[in-house]
């Protein structure tokens, strides 16, 4: 199942190019506040599902061009991010250490946008802002020191994520937590669609129909399992907490005009603008980075 949030907070289900309005099934309320209903449907998805595929089997399609696709998950209680879990992105960045012996940082839900959303660059003195291409799934249920066997239990889909970020040596949250840092999308491609394939799918980035960054989740340094493991040893994980898994080798600067477009098999594919922003001048970012 393919499950989406669009318009005015209405969660549907994906018919081919087409999506189904399933609020009501969902007990969605649009434009409610805060928008945890995806939250919701995810905590308690036995018991909604059934009603769910009964009103996608039933309801009026709506062609995809004509609703505003958004951020799946737009108040998750947190965004889990590994940083160095390829080990030629980590060649690449001149990094010593990986993410199976570096832990783990957490992005800020402010930061999460949607697949028709524009990424826009904050005011930075002509600091280098890069894409990271990377795979996100979302927890299924509250959990805490979960063994790797049971990883399968803790993951409700998966997604595409862009973790984007101002190079420099600031904390990693002051350079990657900007609005729009975190693209999400473009829908929720449930667990039983994927299975153990997770463990082998392959991810893309393109900028300007440039192919930048091409890798395999074989290759992550710290699998989907061990990523659960490590964060569900430190804290409780939450149903909807979205996890980045960490982007391949290939990273490189975005610029305002650009589009870029990210891919992973049998997940989604977003294509966004670059747009330059008038916010987020400060003097820490004045400076050139150090070195």
């Amino acid at each position: 199942m393919k499950l989406a949030r669009f318009n005015d907070d209405r969660i549907g289900v994906i018919r081919g190019q087409d999506i189904v309005d399933v609020s009501e099934a969902a007990d969605a309320q649009p434009g409610a506040w805060p928008p945890v209903a995806m939250n919701r449907l995810i905590a308690n998805f036995a018991e909604y599902r059934p009603k769910i595929e009964r009103a996608a089997a039933s309801g009026a399609t709506v062609p995809l061009s004509g609703v505003k696709l958004l951020t799946p998950i737009p108040w998750p209680n947190k965004v889990i991010a590994y940083p160095v879990n390829y080990h030629e992105h980590g060649l690449e960045m001149g990094s010593s250490y990986r993410a199976n012996n570096q832990g783990f940082f957490l992005k800020p839900p402010s930061s999460l946008s949607g697949p028709q959303d524009p990424i826009v660059l904050p005011v930075n003195a002509g600091r280098r802002i890069d894409h990271e291409c990377e795979l996100a799934f979302v927890i299924a249920k509250e959990g805490r020191d979960i063994p790797r066997e049971k990883w399968r239990e803790y993951v409700f889909g998966y997604s595409c994520l862009i973790d984007a970020v101002i190079r420099g040596k600031e904390e990693r949250v002051t350079r990657k937590g900007f609005d729009t840092f975190c693209p999400v999308g473009p829908w929720i491609v449930t667990e039983d669609e994927i299975g153990e394939s997770a463990h082998s799918l392959q991810g893309r980035l393109w900028v300007n129909g440039e192919l930048k960054q091409d890798a395999n989740t074989r290759d992550l340094v710290l699998d989907i399992p061990g990523m659960i493991e490590m964060a569900s040893s430190v804290m409780t994980l939450y149903p909807g907490d979205i996890v980045a898994s960490g982007t391949p080798a290939g990273v490189g600067p975005i610029k305002p005009g650009d589009k870029v477009r990210i891919e992973f098999e049998r997940v989604g594919e977003m294509v966004l603008d670059v747009i330059q922003g008038a916010t987020g001048a400060h003097s820490i970012f004045a400076a050139p980075p150090t070195t």
